[in-house]
Parts: C-alpha cells; structure tokens; sequence
C-alpha cells in the first residue's frame, strides 16, 4: 500500500504539472522510508523552488511532523515566500497509509511573482489622475491578506470586538499556518484588525508555534 500510494502521487505530479506548466512545481516526498530532511522522491518544475531530488521539506512542514504526532492537517491554499524571492501559493496534502498514519507528502507551489507584478503594472496604468475620482485596485498580496483576515475572522464566527483571548489566539493560529506574515508589513494590519500590540501579536504566534 505505501508504494501505490507514493506511485500514484508521483504519476498525480506529473498530471498536475504538465496541466498547469512551467510555473506549478509538484513534490512528492517519501516520509516514512527515507529521513525527513532527505525525502524528495520525485519533483517537477523543481527550479520554482530551486529543490532536487534528495532535499526535504520547508522547516514548518518538519516542524509539523515532529510537534503533531501524525496528527499534522493538509494545508491548501496558502501564501509562502520562496527562499529565491518568489511569491508562492502553495499546498500540502498529506499520504496516509490504511491506518492513518503519514508515509507522504504531496505539495503543490505556484510561482505567482508574475502575476503580482502584472498587477502592479494594470494598476499604473488604470489608475485615475489627480481630478480623477482617486479610486483604485489594492494589490494581489494586500488583498490576499485582507482575505486571510476576513477568513481567520470567519473561523472564529464572532466580531472581533467580542472575541476574548482564546478566540484572538485562534485566528493568529489560522494566519499563522496560512502562512499571512510572511506577507510584508501584515504585523502591524493584524494588530489594528484585531487591538493588539506588536508583543502579544508576537506572544500569541509564540504561543501558537509551541502548542
């Protein structure tokens, strides 16, 4: 079972990246029958990311399965920064085996650098002048982060203005793993959304690393 799992996700890879081009890398990783910081067994688009066959995961994914005991959650969908610069979305899906335990790692990393920088381009040159009515279009990773707000919010489902501790903990949580402050600038839009100072922000995402 653990080899057609992993051969299927490698075979999945190829699909995936051969659907989306030049610009979506695929990984899978081999978790349990090679060491974590080496296992890498198959990449498409690898120089996304600039990995190789043999490297391992990002240090949150190492992190992950080393503090959840097997426990760690797919992760979709969310906004990383590649060591080269580049803006990623990514995802992360977990292999399991018939138990339920982790014998692999599908991720999924799209270099969306280009489309920022179209976007700040369109903005230049749709924006109004000064007797214009001075509206305009916030850009792609402000208005990522305005969403992952918006969605960490929802997850609590209450206003901000009611949430005590635990529930503003909760929402740092879904930023945190979101992958929100890797976002320039998100510290300070985080602690006026939610009326918290730059050092409980810090010891909320401390708190939330070491639960």
């Amino acid at each position: 079972m653990h080899a057609d799992n992993l051969d299927f996700a490698v075979r999945l890879s190829k699909a995936i990246a051969a659907q989306f081009g030049k610009d979506c890398e695929v990984v899978v990783y081999d978790l349990k029958s090679c060491p974590a910081e080496h296992s890498i067994i198959a990449i498409e688009n690898g120089h996304v990311s600039g990995r190789h066959l043999g490297d391992g995961p990002s240090h949150i994914v190492l992190d992950a399965l080393k503090t959840k005991n097997g426990r760690a959650k797919d992760r979709l969908a969310f906004l990383t920064k590649g060591r080269n610069g580049k803006i990623l979305k990514s995802s992360n899906v977990y292999l399991r085996d018939e138990n339920g335990e982790i014998i692999g790692m599908l991720a999924i990393n799209f270099d969306i650098s280009l489309m920022v920088a179209m976007k700040h381009a369109l903005k230049d040159l749709t924006k109004e002048g000064p007797s214009g009515s001075g509206t305009s279009d916030t850009t792609s990773v402000t208005a990522l982060l305005d969403d992952l707000i918006d969605q960490s919010i929802q997850l609590v489902g209450k206003p901000v203005a009611l949430m005590n501790k635990d529930d503003k903990v909760r929402a740092i949580r879904y930023l945190n793993d979101s992958g929100a402050f890797l976002i320039t600038k998100s510290g300070p839009k985080v602690c006026a959304t939610f009326g918290i100072s730059k050092y409980t922000l810090y010891s909320y995402i401390d708190a939330v690393k070491n639960a």
